[in-house]
């Protein structure tokens, strides 16, 4: 075997084995959230140090501000901060909030792969594959679907009355977010306009405006 092919071999080999987070070591591991150390995950509280409280939370249940943000919505993720238990298992959850109207715009999660149950109202969903594919649905209460990590996704409420509510499961304690056109327009340091024109075939003008309507 040639040296190419052991390279391609050993690249295989560890793409096989990547994960988007750490297996535990133990049953658990509860998050030291006042540990002053800094890894890819928190530090375990003593297994002994482990209570009930550790495995539940309530910050799910109440509804997110929807108008705290020009699209008309709010996200309420599970942290460590509010479920410590989660440390190292590689999951999340988030109350995902839609007024009427209202968009969670195209963004993507980096670290996670997302699966979406609707509980009230009616969403609009769908995402955008790598060959620019256009997957979507209209989820009614009780339907569910799957946004594959790392790829451009959205959730749209159709409903012009009344807000929609859906829950996520994500494979990720920390799954990241990346809004595409804040992302695009709102960075910091600012992407040059001359780039933002030649991309989006737009004027220095519409760049401007767009800028400001997302508040950069």
């Amino acid at each position: 075997m040639n040296i190419s092919s052991l390279l391609v071999l050993g690249l295989t080999l560890l793409v096989g084995f990547a994960k988007p987070d750490p297996d535990p070591l133990q049953d658990y591991c509860i998050a030291d959230t006042k540990s002053p150390l800094f890894l890819n995950d928190a530090p375990c509280l003593n297994p002994s140090l482990a209570v009930t409280s550790h495995f539940t939370t309530s910050a799910l249940a109440k509804p997110g501000n929807t108008n705290a943000n020009p699209f008309g919505f709010s996200v309420t993720l599970t942290t460590l901060a509010n479920l410590p238990a989660i440390n190292t298992m590689g999951l999340s959850m988030a109350r995902v909030d839609i007024a009427a109207n209202g968009l969670v715009p195209p963004h993507s999660h980096p670290r996670a792969s997302e699966v979406t149950i609707c509980l009230q109202g009616l969403l609009l969903v769908g995402f955008v594959d790598t060959s620019n594919r256009l997957f979507t649905q209209q989820l009614k209460p009780g339907d569910s679907f799957v946004f594959p990590r790392g790829l451009i996704h959205y959730l749209y409420n159709q409903d012009s009355r009344n807000p929609a509510l859906a829950i996520s499961g994500l494979s990720s304690r920390n799954p990241g977010v990346q809004i595409a056109s804040r992302a695009a327009f709102v960075s910091n340091p600012l992407i040059p306009d001359e780039i933002l024109e030649k991309a989006f075939q737009i004027s220095s003008q519409d760049v401007e405006k767009i800028r400001k309507n997302l508040g950069g």
